[in-house]
C-alpha cells in the first residue's frame, strides 16, 4: 500500500480566480481544472501535479458558517526558501505576521483576500 498523502483540500473563497493566482504567483503552481461546481458554484483546482487546492465559491455570496482567522485553524505550506515566499506575500498585499524559530524550523502566517489563515514554514 502506497504512503498516504493528502490530495487536495477545498476551500470556500469569495473568487477562486483571485485566490488562484495568488498560489501561482507565491508558489509557481497552476490551474489544473476549473469549471461548474456542485449548487451552481465555480472552482479551480489549483496545484502541482501531485496536489492541489480545490476553491470553491457559491452562487451570490458565501456563507461564513465557519469562523476563519481564529488561532489553530489553518492550511501550512512548507517551502525551502521562507524569505523568498514571505516577500511574495507581502507583494501581493498581504500581511505576515507570527515569525517564529522553533526547533526545527522557521515560521510565518497570512490570511488571504477572505480570511483564510495559511502558514508557511522552512525546515531548511
Amino acid at each position: 500500500m502506497p504512503t498516504p498523502f493528502i490530495e487536495h483540500v477545498n476551500l470556500t473563497v469569495t473568487s477562486p480566480a483571485r485566490t488562484a493566482k495568488l498560489f501561482q504567483h507565491l508558489f509557481g503552481w497552476h490551474v489544473r481544472w476549473q469549471g461548474a461546481a456542485r449548487d451552481g458554484g465555480t472552482s479551480i483546482h489549483v496545484g502541482d501535479d501531485r496536489f492541489y487546492l480545490a476553491l470553491y465559491a457559491p452562487p451570490g455570496e458565501p456563507e461564513q458558517r465557519h469562523r476563519k482567522g481564529e488561532p489553530l485553524n489553518h492550511v501550512g505550506f512548507v517551502v525551502d526558501d521562507l524569505e523568498h515566499v514571505e516577500a511574495k506575500v507581502a507583494a501581493a498585499g498581504l500581511k505576515p505576521f507570527g515569525h517564529e524559530e522553533y526547533d526545527p524550523g522557521r515560521r510565518f502566517y497570512f490570511f488571504d483576500f477572505d480570511g483564510i489563515e495559511f502558514e508557511v514554514v522552512s525546515y531548511g
